[in-house]
């Protein structure tokens, strides 16, 4: 796309070189992109040659706009307030923005975990803690997600990442998810819900602070808490509020990685189509 960056998301090295996510981009119609550099359900350091960094840094100059965005394993948790979880969770990050800085990639995503009964103010402290613990180079900066907010997650609310970023001694920014925002209860289903959030999301937290978004329409209800993504414009934000949203001024800048499905022979190709016709000056 001329005018936006869109993409598909989570390319992993376990697949293959890690530079083979630019050629899946580049073939599903991406110019930017997120990757795991290793599996997200297991504890594992990333295993990527200097070689295959090399290549996957020449290869996404040649071939795409970037930004490439790093999404975090799903085993960490920032919030909790158990030390041997908090422990891997700091050693998982560190390798994490470290290895942004080998491949030349500068957004690290994490969501900001479960605080499993600790309580939320308590949660938030920890999560500022971990993250202050960080060495991230100079040229990384970890993002923190917006989150449907079910059981004892963090997240959900914008006053959640607004507190870590402000708290942090880190230079923090944020990724808004749309589908967790919808299932948080933002309403995103209509041009005047959309047009709502972006205001709120701006005077909590700041769109200086939105460096990314996770573009994906939800196949439940605003305000259920249930984080399940559905193909963009066929879920219950539905086409009024994905055009609303992708059409929005301020976030015109915003890179957009899709978390979307596969299903109905639609995949991510289907999907950065569908965001094309969407926009409005394409």
């Amino acid at each position: 796309m001329s005018s936006s960056k869109v993409s598909s998301d989570e390319e992993t090295p376990p697949h293959g070189n890690v530079a083979n996510a630019v050629h899946r981009q580049v073939a599903f119609g991406g110019n930017c992109g997120q990757i795991f550099t290793t599996s997200p359900q297991v504890w594992r350091d990333p295993d990527i040659s200097d070689e295959e960094a090399k290549l996957f840094r020449e290869e996404t100059a040649e071939k795409l706009d970037g930004p490439w965005v790093i999404h975090s394993s799903y085993l960490v948790n920032l919030c909790t307030p158990k030390e041997g979880l908090r422990e891997k969770s700091l050693h998982s990050m560190q390798t994490e923005v470290d290895t942004a800085e080998r491949l030349n990639i500068p957004y690290v995503n994490v969501h900001l975990g479960a605080h499993t009964g600790a309580g939320e103010t308590r949660g938030l402290t920890n999560a500022v803690s971990v993250l202050d613990n960080l060495d991230i180079p100079e040229s990384v900066t970890v993002l923190v997600e917006s989150d449907a907010g079910s059981g004892t997650k963090m997240g959900g609310d914008f006053e959640h990442l607004a507190y870590v970023v402000e708290e942090s001694e880190q230079d923090l920014d944020i990724c808004l998810d749309t589908a967790h925002a919808f299932a948080a209860g933002y309403d995103l289903s209509t041009e005047a819900g959309v047009y709502d959030t972006v205001a709120e999301l701006d005077d909590v937290v700041g769109l200086e602070h939105l460096k990314c978004v996770h573009l994906n329409d939800s196949k439940h209800e605003c305000g259920t808490n249930k984080d399940e993504h559905a193909l963009i414009g066929e879920g219950r934000i539905g086409e009024e509020g994905m055009s609303a949203f992708i059409n929005h001024p301020d976030l015109a800048d915003v890179p957009l990685v899709l978390e979307t499905p596969t299903e109905d022979g639609k995949g991510f190709a289907w999907n950065i189509a569908r965001v094309q016709e969407l926009r409005e000056d394409e």
